[in-house]
């Protein structure tokens, strides 16, 4: 269970920096920070166990991790917190990018309720 304060982080982290899409077969939330955040994308790993944390990665001059939230990690735990906190009066932009995200990968995300729920 979650606090509110760590939803609330939550949804303002990813409403601001994450990004809602996909690979044309699956949804996801990508959230890329410099590596100086170790702390805070190991917080989110922390409290979805079921995402994952890549890196560190090295491109350029930056050096970054990248946390994902795919699949079960993304609909049944990280999604409700979105669908709740990120709205249209808080950031119009960020509500309507998840709102695409839902819309084009329905399909997938009523399948990954459903087999979720049967167990």
């Amino acid at each position: 269970m979650l606090s509110d304060t760590e939803r609330g982080l939550i949804a303002g982290i990813l409403l601001s920096e994450g990004s809602f899409g996909g690979d044309g077969k699956q949804p996801h939330v990508v959230l890329r920070k410099h590596v100086r955040h170790e702390s805070l994308m190991r917080w989110l790993v922390a409290r979805f166990p079921r995402s994952r944390l890549y890196g560190p990665y090295h491109h350029g001059q930056r050096s970054y991790f990248q946390w994902v939230a795919r699949g079960a990690a993304l609909v049944q735990d990280v999604l409700p917190i979105l669908e709740e906190l990120v709205v249209a009066e808080v950031d119009a932009h960020a509500a309507a990018r998840l709102a695409t995200m839902r819309e084009r990968y329905a399909p997938y995300i009523e399948r990954v309720k459903a087999r979720e729920d049967a167990r």
